[in-house]
């Protein structure tokens, strides 16, 4: 039973893996906040039909919390996405998933700088040697490669930290499925992204797409949708609730992986190095995850919610999974 339980939250990160480099070859022809608010209007609409027929109409309503839902929305679910695929425009898909994979690490972070709760020291140890890891891969060994951080890099950082402030502010709402949680901060998300997409596109900082061009990315806007943001969510979702957030966060680990692969099937070589810095990241990241875990039994058993954790790492690249 809990061998079949593992497939959900490993069907998740293989998505969201694959989706870098998707998104990332759809960058050639729409700017990154037009084809994020495609993407998140048209993942909306799916979810809103989802929660309706799973919940009914009050389930859209916020009932007196509107205002998380909207700062959680804009800062975590609509800064993430939107930093992430702006990244894309200038670091690599693998670089880019490795950002993603220190998730579960900021949002301790982010639990002691608004809780109180400090992190272990060990914890705070493998997040430097995880960063480090990062910058063997991004400079790829040499001092001379530093410029290659550059704003990539910084607006990652940032995404990541969006997202660990919007991870941490879903163990409020214990009380709303996953899905409803998910769709409201999508719904609030999105409408920032769609305000801030028209006033670039008023400005001359970016362009309305074509028709052509928005038909040349149907593959790739069909995949992060369909995929990325509806499947993927909701087999995290599961899984977290059937192994419990601390079990199923080991499974981020695998974004990482997953991206390079792709990378390489096509054509991308990496240095030694870059392998070196990708697996220092990888083992630091589990080594920390398996640190914070629960060490009773108990409290291993799989939750009732998924959004009673605030360690849970979620899909950076997806709608949410809270």
């Amino acid at each position: 039973m809990r061998s079949r339980a593992t497939a959900y939250p490993l069907l998740a990160v293989l998505a969201w893996g694959v989706m870098f480099p998707v998104l990332a070859s759809a960058l050639t022809r729409v700017d990154p906040l037009n084809l994020t608010t495609a993407r998140y209007l048209l993942a909306a609409v799916i979810l809103v039909a989802i929660l309706l027929l799973r919940e009914g109409a009050g389930a859209l309503r916020p009932g007196g919390r509107a205002g998380e839902v909207v700062v959680l929305g804009v800062v975590g679910f609509a800064g993430f996405n939107v930093l992430t695929n702006l990244a894309l425009e200038h670091a690599a898909p693998q670089q880019v998933a490795l950002f993603v994979a220190t998730t579960p690490v900021i949002t301790q972070l982010v639990r002691w700088a608004r809780d109180g709760v400090r992190p272990k020291p060990l914890l705070l140890g493998l997040s430097l040697v995880a960063l480090l890891g990062v910058g063997l891969v991004i400079t790829r060994g040499s001092l001379t490669g530093l410029g290659q951080f550059g704003l990539g890099g910084l607006m990652m950082i940032g995404a990541v930290l969006g997202w660990g402030i919007y991870t941490h502010g879903a163990s409020r709402f214990g009380e709303w499925s996953p899905l409803r949680f998910t769709t409201l901060t999508a719904l609030a998300g999105t409408a920032a992204m769609l305000a801030a997409s028209i006033g670039a596109d008023a400005v001359g900082w970016q362009h309305v797409p074509a028709a052509a061009d928005l038909v040349a990315v149907t593959p790739q806007l069909a995949y992060a949708v369909i995929l990325g943001a509806v499947i993927a969510v909701l087999a995290w979702n599961t899984g977290v609730q059937r192994l419990g957030a601390a079990n199923a966060a080991l499974f981020m680990n695998l974004v990482p992986v997953t991206t390079f692969a792709v990378q390489i099937t096509r054509g991308y070589r990496p240095e030694p190095v870059e392998l070196v810095g990708a697996a220092i990241t990888i083992a630091a990241l589990v080594a920390a995850n398996l640190a914070t875990r629960p060490r009773t039994r108990a409290s291993a058993l799989p939750r009732t919610t998924a959004v009673t954790d605030p360690i849970a790492v979620i899909d950076p690249a997806a709608v949410s999974v809270r």
